[in-house]
């Protein structure tokens, strides 16, 4: 919780552009734990430094952009950003090989799944864009669902739980269940939704 109290002290003190700020920095690969970052961000709307609503928008915009940023790079210079100093400490041509591995089995779901697997998601973005396997409206598009799920959950987390730390505290431990959880729910509504669909597609072309 250090790590958390600290984030609360800074963002306290400059509101939304810092939150906006390392959540950019988070995309970028820095070793800054998004979901506390978020956490941090909704705990000081509970406390009476911002709008928890436009809390939720600006990091939304924080973590799309900065994800969207590590696609680009990777997009416009392919495998050549891994002579990067920063992307080779990132994205080791081991890591590399493994993630193009991890890409031919699931394809492009794994730009999904990757905003759940902290450690993964800035190497599989910058992949994602190096291989030029998918458009970066599709790529935007999975984040952004992705996004949706995790975003909302540990900003008003915080939110809730800005005057009870020892409440906030045992339920960010249990926060990435969670969020698989919610993850698995969104899955299972999909899987009905296109089920329902391709019936009722069959049914009306018999």
């Amino acid at each position: 919780m250090d790590l958390l109290e600290r984030l609360i002290d800074i963002f306290g003190q400059n509101g939304y552009l810092a939150v906006f700020i390392a959540l950019l920095l988070c995309g970028a690969g820095i070793p800054l734990p998004e979901d506390i970052t978020l956490v941090a961000g909704g705990v000081i709307t509970g406390l009476g430094y911002g709008n928890v609503h436009t809390m939720f928008v600006v990091s939304m915009v924080g973590v799309l952009l900065g994800d969207s940023t590590m696609f680009l790079l990777g997009r416009k210079y392919g495998t050549r950003v891994l002579k990067v100093r920063f992307v080779a400490r990132l994205l080791t041509p081991e890591r590399y090989a493994k993630v193009q591995e991890k890409f031919a089995r699931y394809g492009n779901r794994m730009m999904f799944f990757a905003r759940f697997l902290p450690g993964m998601r800035t190497a599989v973005y910058i992949s994602a864009g190096a291989t030029h396997r998918v458009s970066f409206w599709r790529f935007f598009l999975l984040d952004g669902c992705a996004a949706l799920i995790s975003v909302p959950i540990w900003v008003y987390l915080g939110y809730f739980g800005a005057n009870n730390h020892q409440w906030l505290a045992m339920w960010i431990k249990r926060g990435q269940t969670g969020l698989w959880i919610a993850l698995v729910v969104a899955l299972l509504l999909l899987f009905w939704y296109l089920r329902r669909r391709r019936h009722c597609t069959e049914s009306g072309t018999e």
